[in-house]
């Protein structure tokens, strides 16, 4: 990480956000959190792009949190536009958790984003920052990715579409006639999510996709 646009009091700190240890990147993160500093935005938002610590990413995420939103929210929605899959997704867990529905277009864009994380983090911060009325359509975008992936996905997915409510069972119903099985499976399993939130979903699918694949009749 390159320090020369960040010399004065910050520079250490920059250094340190940038230490071949992860113990001393999450103290340094957790420094940037504890004195929140504007100049830091943009070292904070780049160093999420390339850490590989999941524990250090949460604790640049608190530290953005941190910020003025005025300052941080424009900064994170411009890094949805960027190439690479982490920088989207750890933004898309960011403003997840600031919640401000100014990001609400660029996230919706990336709903149905070819990379596996990407899109997750996306169903996951659409539903946090949908607007009040719009849980219907999401539900129905949302929707067309049923079947998508592995069972890891499934999950996300689903658990996206149950935070939506009851917006979500008409389209669940409309899903459960699907031609495809795969998708015909993830819809019951995902309205058995809906009516018990605390049921196995892995049995759930499972069970689905027996039914899906050999007919209801069998």
């Amino acid at each position: 990480m390159n320090t020369i646009n960040y010399g004065g009091p910050n520079a250490h700190l920059v250094d340190a956000l940038a230490a071949a240890h992860p113990s001393s990147r999450l103290r340094a993160a957790l420094t940037a959190g504890t004195r929140p500093d504007p100049q830091l935005t943009e070292i904070l938002v780049d160093r999420c792009a390339i850490e590989p610590d999941f524990f250090v990413r949460d604790m640049l995420t608190w530290a953005l949190c941190r910020l003025p939103t005025e300052i941080t929210v424009p900064r994170l929605i411009h890094e949805l536009g960027s190439d690479t899959a982490q920088a989207r997704s750890q933004s898309l867990h960011t403003l997840s958790k600031i919640g401000h529905r100014q990001a609400w277009p660029a996230v919706s864009a990336l709903l149905h984003d070819e990379h596996d994380e990407v899109a997750r983090s996306a169903w996951r911060t659409a539903v946090a920052l949908v607007p009040p009325g719009d849980e219907a359509a999401l539900a129905a975008d949302l929707a067309t990715e049923l079947g998508r992936g592995d069972q890891h996905m499934h999950l996300s997915l689903s658990r996206a579409l149950v935070g939506l409510g009851e917006a979500v069972l008409p389209v669940l119903d409309t899903a459960a006639t699907h031609p495809d099985p795969r998708v015909r499976a993830h819809a019951d399993a995902t309205q058995r999510l809906c009516h018990d939130p605390d049921s196995g979903f892995t049995l759930s699918l499972e069970v689905a996709k027996r039914v899906a694949v050999a007919g209801p009749d069998a």
